[in-house]
């Protein structure tokens, strides 16, 4: 199962909004193509995000160097892909990534951006072997884990980061269970990662966002680990609204709260939390999650898709490049 796939000069991306019901690749031939189907999330996951990111940059060369004024419309195209969603670094770091490898003449350019987004796609599998080997440290046989939203193959290029670290701790020690946070709006608990877990064989459960402080106190989570859209030089933590949550309550049961991704979701100039901006999705997420209405007409939501978890609040942190503990001082 791949979440995306370059055939025919077609970038082909699993769309993870019909999961799990239907298995369907979306085509997509031109960088707004990509862009929109970032926006919508028929791709998620930072480092998914950021691939794609690579690959549409391939995308925008092509359509760029044929425009009267190519390096003007490479501009505006990338600068559409790079804007799709806001708090993911990863997505604006791929982008400058794949301009920097261009050469200068147009004619060259879709060859060496896809020969960039190739070669980060090779790497982004080797990152998350990396990421799961590292991490099997915080793991015993027996654990019971909790985890938010989804951070398996499908949010990568590879095999997963915290999600993948854990399936690949059960193949290696036995985890006891593994609960899964249902992830509101958008459920990519629900539909992701417990369609992850089924595949991999991994024992697990589904639980409402609200009932982690339940199992926490009754004593049946031994770790909270998660995955990061960005990551401070001092630990801070940008990832799925409700991160922030789960941290303050690991820290008052005394449960390690791990955050598990790849180096190029770290923003070392980061150090001010209102220095980002915390993406507002649509209100209709929450009133109609699914496209399904539940909230009574006229009412109106908030819909921050991030929330910020201090770093003082996080145990260690996993890259492809080791295991970090505070005082972090990440590079």
């Amino acid at each position: 199962m791949e979440a995306l796939r370059f055939r025919d000069g077609v970038l082909e991306i699993l769309d993870q909004r019909l999961l799990p019901f239907e298995e369907r690749y979306l085509p997509v031939r031109d960088a707004r193509g990509a862009s929109e189907a970032i926006r919508d999330m028929a791709v998620r996951g930072a480092p998914a995000i950021g691939l794609c990111a690579a690959y549409a940059v391939a995308l925008a060369a092509r359509e760029a160097a044929a425009a009267p004024d190519a390096a003007g419309k490479l501009s505006e195209l990338t600068g559409e892909i790079a804007a799709a969603r806001p708090t993911a670094v990863n997505l604006r770091f791929e982008v400058e990534q794949a301009l920097a490898a261009l050469p200068k003449h147009p004619a060259g350019w879709y060859e060496a951006a896809l020969r960039y987004a190739e070669g980060r796609s090779r790497e982004q599998a080797l990152e998350d072997a990396a990421i799961a080997q590292h991490a099997l440290e915080l793991f015993r046989p027996g654990m019971r884990v909790l985890t938010h939203c989804n951070t398996g193959g499908l949010a990568t290029g590879g095999s997963g980061t915290a999600l993948g670290a854990i399936i690949h701790a059960h193949r290696a020690l036995g985890l006891a269970e593994v609960l899964a946070d249902e992830t509101r709006p958008r459920l990519q608990g629900a539909r992701l990662t417990a369609y992850e877990l089924q595949r991999a064989q991994v024992p697990h459960h589904l639980i409402v966002d609200g009932a982690a402080a339940h199992f926490m106190a009754q004593g049946r989570v031994d770790l909270v680990i998660v995955g990061a859209d960005r990551i401070g030089e001092d630990g801070r933590t940008a990832n799925k609204i409700g991160t922030y949550m789960l941290a303050v309550l690991a820290h008052h049961h005394g449960i390690p709260f791990v955050v598990a991704a790849p180096r190029s979701s770290c923003d070392t100039s980061w150090r001010d939390d209102g220095a980002i901006e915390i993406e507002e999705r649509s209100m209709e997420e929450v009133l109609a999650p699914l496209g399904t209405r539940f909230a009574a007409q006229g009412s109106s939501a908030y819909n921050p898709a991030f929330d910020v978890t201090p770093g003082e609040l996080v145990t260690a942190i996993v890259r492809e490049d080791g295991l970090f503990r505070p005082p972090f001082r990440l590079r």
